[in-house]
């Protein structure tokens, strides 16, 4: 059985810095792409990052890019995600996936972990 634990998200002024944590069980993370999706309310689910364990390629949403960065401990089958400079636009449910592929994960992950609340205030 795949399983996702997101953990991390909490409260913190805008220019703070957050270290989003997803420990999975079930699978291991060199087979697969891993990532973070987030949705505000009222806002379409957005992509923000993922890796593909196969060949270490990174993705990053244009909005995040420069601030946010992914990495994953194999050996603890954990990834993080390191949020700098929030913004109060970063403000909104955080959720780690997983997918086979970089093309269906972009579409819809089949594995999701529960959320992690992020508010960044202004």
């Amino acid at each position: 059985e795949v399983q996702l634990q997101a953990s991390g998200g909490g409260l913190v002024q805008a220019g703070g810095s957050l270290r989003l944590s997803c420990a999975a069980s079930g699978f291991t993370f060199d087979d697969y792409v891993i990532g973070w999706f987030r949705q505000a309310p009222g806002k379409e689910r957005e992509g923000v990052s993922c890796i593909s364990r196969s060949d270490g390629s990174t993705y990053y949403a244009d909005s995040v890019k420069g601030r946010f960065t992914i990495s994953s401990d194999n050996a603890k089958n954990t990834m993080y995600l390191q949020m700098n400079s929030l913004k109060p636009e970063d403000t909104a449910v955080y959720y780690c996936a997983a997918d086979d592929t970089i093309p269906s994960f972009m579409v819809s992950p089949d594995h999701w972990g529960q959320g992690t609340q992020v508010t960044v205030s202004s």
